[in-house]
């Protein structure tokens, strides 16, 4: 089992110009109307076909063929103009009607619809859509009826996932020889309902240079560190861990992290607290070994975690600033990368570090490290990630729906797990902590990295299918789950290719 592609538009417009043969819009009409036939299944054979000036409107007159030949009920809205269509969609519009089709230029007054299949616009828009063509998507989406996107629902934006208004709500998107990073990230996941890829025969490359990362295939090729076969081993086997943070009045994100670390494996967890009241013990998770945090920062431990409820003080700063020296793998969050972004030194020694350095920005902490707005970074996720990436000589998270990742050397994915039960208070601490624990036990760090964000939203995603949120789930109830889920996996053979 391996992760799938994700290509960004330039990158798929490269793929359909080198390939040859049968026209694509043929292959993908052909493979969206068996998608929309699988969900007409028990339905009215009525179908509406949604047809735009465009190649996405041809796929939508190719779709329309070939579910007439099946002997459905189809109508073809079509508003543009038959004589300035490209090349391949004018095509499919002579073979639509030389089979006997016709098209409309309003939407019929027939309501209700089996199935409405959504080919106005495809993954070139970078605008709303007005018009009559913006009343269509409002009535499609207002009307009840199932809706099958072709490529991408009309109104989102292919790289970014922003949705422009109105964007088509589909229940199903039936995508062209890749994923796309607007389908996964952003308002993306919102609008395409299930998605199902169609590769068309074609042969990627490298023009779909991202990854889709999801727990099935991670879990399949887990790590051997992660496996733990060999019995003779110790404590010290799996690495020291600590965590710097805690100051006053936030003592619990540093024990988050230092818990949620346990959980995920690490042999030893120092939580090195900034607080002048510190607890002696975490009556809960006793295992873990409460320090003052200069005295973690100065022990070196095989990984440090800065950040979480560390606070901006002066103190701070000069704990931070001696973590960056360390020569040791380093995650920073939270407050870490709030005084990163304020300090000129500070940013030089992250680039500077010859150790390996992994950053959890989310949104607004991201827009402040590369001195823009939380706006910008949203606008265009993956383009934030990687500038993070560059500029800091490091693998880059930038959290939320759809987390993007970036690396170091310019590689990138985007996490397919998790939900809106994440969307509370403590579970960037517990990420934090988890991706602590695998570079604790060894991990590159895009490994851990990839690992331990793909598996905090599989917890999430379990905790959700078993009645538990997402509404008021908890970010200490996602480090147990967690680590059932990476044992199950720990206990599967090794997938192989």
């Amino acid at each position: 089992m391996s992760l799938e592609p994700i290509g960004r538009v330039a990158d798929l417009r490269n793929v359909e110009r080198a390939t040859s043969g049968e026209p694509l819009m043929e292959r993908a009409g052909l493979a969206a109307a068996n998608v929309a036939r699988d969900l007409l299944a028990g339905s009215s054979p009525r179908v509406l076909v949604l047809a735009g000036p465009g190649n996405n409107g041809g796929d939508a007159f190719v779709v329309a063929r070939w579910l007439a030949a099946w002997f459905y009920d189809v109508t073809v809205a079509f508003r543009g103009d038959a004589s300035r269509l490209p090349r391949d969609a004018a095509a499919a519009h002579d073979a639509l009607r030389a089979a006997g089709g016709t098209t409309v230029p309003e939407w019929p007054d027939e309501d209700p619809w089996g199935l409405i299949v959504d080919g106005l616009f495809g993954i070139g828009l970078r605008r709303p859509i007005e018009g009559e063509e913006a009343r269509w998507i409002e009535r499609a989406n207002a009307c009840g009826a199932r809706i099958l996107a072709l490529d991408i629902p009309s109104g989102l934006d292919a790289d970014t996932g922003v949705a422009y208004a109105p964007t088509v709500r589909a229940h199903r998107t039936a995508t062209f020889l890749a994923l796309k990073p607007g389908l996964l990230t952003a308002d993306g996941p919102d609008y395409c309902g299930a998605i199902s890829v169609h590769a068309l025969a074609v042969e990627l490359g490298d023009h779909a240079p991202g990854r889709r990362l999801d727990w099935p295939a991670l879990a399949a090729k887990l790590p051997d560190a992660l496996r733990r076969r060999r019995r003779n081993v110790h404590k010290g086997s799996f690495g020291t861990l600590g965590v710097v943070g805690g100051a006053d009045g936030m003592v619990g994100a540093a024990i988050l992290a230092g818990r949620a670390a346990a959980a995920l494996g690490a042999g030893k967890v120092w939580v090195g607290l900034a607080a002048v009241e510190r607890p002696a013990v975490d009556w809960v998770q006793p295992e873990l070994m409460l320090r003052d945090a200069q005295s973690v920062v100065d022990a070196q431990p095989d990984a440090l975690v800065v950040g979480p409820g560390l606070g901006t003080t002066s103190r701070a700063r000069t704990l931070l600033d001696k973590a960056l020296r360390a020569s040791v793998p380093l995650a920073l969050d939270a407050d870490a990368l709030n005084l990163v972004a304020g300090d000129v030194e500070l940013a030089r020694l992250v680039a500077a570090r010859k150790a390996p350095t992994v950053l959890t920005p989310h949104p607004a902490e991201a827009a402040r490290l590369l001195a823009t707005s939380t706006e910008t970074v949203q606008h265009d996720r993956l383009a934030a990630a990687l500038e993070a990436a560059a500029r800091f000589r490091a693998d880059v998270v930038v959290k939320g729906a759809g987390s993007v990742l970036a690396f170091a050397d310019g590689a990138w994915a985007i996490n397919a797990t998790g939900n809106a039960a994440l969307a509370s208070a403590g579970t960037g601490d517990v990420l934090t902590g988890m991706l602590g624990a695998l570079l604790a036990q060894g991990l590159a760090p895009g490994d851990a990295l990839q690992t331990a964000v793909c598996l905090h939203g599989a917890a999430a995603d379990a905790l959700v299918s078993e009645g538990v949120g997402p509404l008021g789930l908890a970010a200490s109830e996602i480090a147990p789950v967690a680590r059932r889920l990476v044992n199950a996996a720990a206990r599967s053979p090794r997938a192989t290719g």
